[in-house]
C-alpha cells in the first residue's frame, strides 16, 4: 500500500516515513500544502497523513480543494490541538479522521490501518483467494494451512493483487502502489518479484497458480469464489 504524508516539520514526517515504511508500507512526503495537493493529484494513494498548520496551503485547504477535485483517498488530519473546531473544520473539509499532536507512533499506525479498511470492497482484517489468507492486522499470510514468509515488498505486492482480486494489474499499477515516487524501479523488477511470490505461494502448493500472467496485459489473482 502506498501513502502520502504531507507536513512541514521534517523530523515528524522523517519520523513517521521511516516508521510506516518498517510497516511495509511505501512512502512519499511533501513538506508543504501545495506540494502535498500536487503530489496527491499526480499519483495514486491509498491514504494521505496530512497536517493543519502548514505554509502556502493548510491542510484544511488541502483536503478541501482535493475533494473538490474529485479525489477521495482516506484522509488522516494530524492537528495541533484537540480543539473541537479543528477537528470539526478537518472533516467538514473532507478529512476521514483526526489525530492530536502529539501522538504515538503506534496509533498513527492503527489509525492508518482503520483508513484502509474503510473501502467497501475491503470489509474485514484478512484478504483471501482461494485456500490463501493474508491477516492485514499482523502482517501473516497462510496457505493451506501452512505460513508462508514473505519480504516486505513480496508482501505489499501480493496485499495489492489480493485488494484487486480477479482484476488485471499493469507493471505500471503495481510500481505505482508498492514503490515511492523517487524509487529507482524499472518494470523488470517487477518481474522478479512476481516470481519471488510464486516460489512462495504457489510452487508450493498443487492444483492452478493464483498469481496468473496475462500477457500483454499484467497480472491478478483469479478467485472463482
Amino acid at each position: 500500500m502506498k501513502l502520502l504524508v504531507v507536513d512541514d516539520e521534517r523530523r515528524i514526517a522523517t519520523s513517521v516515513k521511516r516508521g510506516l515504511e518498517q510497516e511495509g508500507y511505501a512512502v512519499d512526503v511533501a513538506f508543504d500544502g501545495e506540494e502535498g495537493f500536487l503530489s496527491a493529484k499526480a499519483d495514486e494513494y491509498d491514504a494521505i497523513i496530512l497536517d493543519v498548520m502548514m505554509p502556502v496551503m493548510n491542510g484544511f485547504e488541502v483536503a478541501k480543494k482535493l475533494r473538490d477535485e474529485g479525489v477521495k483517498t482516506p484522509i488522516l488530519m494530524l492537528t495541533a490541538k484537540d480543539q473541537s473546531r479543528d477537528v470539526v473544520q478537518g472533516l467538514d473539509s473532507g478529512a476521514d479522521d483526526y489525530l492530536a499532536k502529539p501522538f504515538s507512533f503506534e496509533v498513527l499506525a492503527a489509525r492508518v490501518r482503520a483508513l484502509l479498511r474503510r473501502p467497501t470492497d475491503v470489509i474485514d482484517t484478512v484478504l483471501t483467494a482461494g485456500d490463501l489468507s493474508m491477516n492485514i492486522a499482523n502482517h501473516s499470510v497462510v496457505r493451506n494451512g501452512t505460513p508462508i514468509r514473505l519480504s516486505s515488498k513480496e508482501y505489499a505486492i501480493l496485499e495489492y493483487l489480493l485488494r484487486n482480486k480477479n482484476r488485471i494489474l499493469s507493471k505500471a499499477n503495481i510500481m505505482t502502489h508498492v514503490w515511492n515516487f523517487d524509487a529507482d524501479i524499472l518494470p523488470n523488477n517487477v518481474e522478479v518479484f512476481i516470481n519471488y511470490l510464486r516460489g512462495k505461494v504457489d510452487k508450493p502448493f498443487p492444483g492452478e497458480p493464483l498469481i496468473q500472467t496475462v500477457r500483454g496485459f499484467g497480472y491478478m489473482i483469479r478467485d472463482e469464489a
